[in-house]
């Protein structure tokens, strides 16, 4: 454990951002989930789930808890699978 008041204070900091980086992962997972389960249920749907999937990921790699290309790269994969169960 750190023994300087500047080594506990970063511990702390880097406590809070992982807490809070672990939020953000753990809603782009249910979001993408979510996106999942309505192609299988209802193609409408999952038309819907897929913009709200884009803005929590986009969110996320704004914020610097996701590569924008990474960010970039899901909203692409998740778009093509659902343009091609719709069509």
């Amino acid at each position: 454990m750190a023994n300087h008041k500047s080594a506990l204070k970063r511990a702390g900091q880097s406590e809070l951002r992982r807490q809070r980086n672990k939020a953000v992962q753990t809603r782009v997972k249910n979001v993408v989930k979510d996106v999942a389960l309505a192609m299988t249920e209802n193609a409408e749907d999952a038309g819907l789930r897929l913009n709200t999937a884009k803005s929590v990921i986009d969110k996320a790699a704004k914020k610097g808890v996701l590569h924008k290309r990474t960010a970039s790269r899901k909203i692409s994969r998740l778009a093509k699978k659902v343009n091609a169960q719709s069509a």
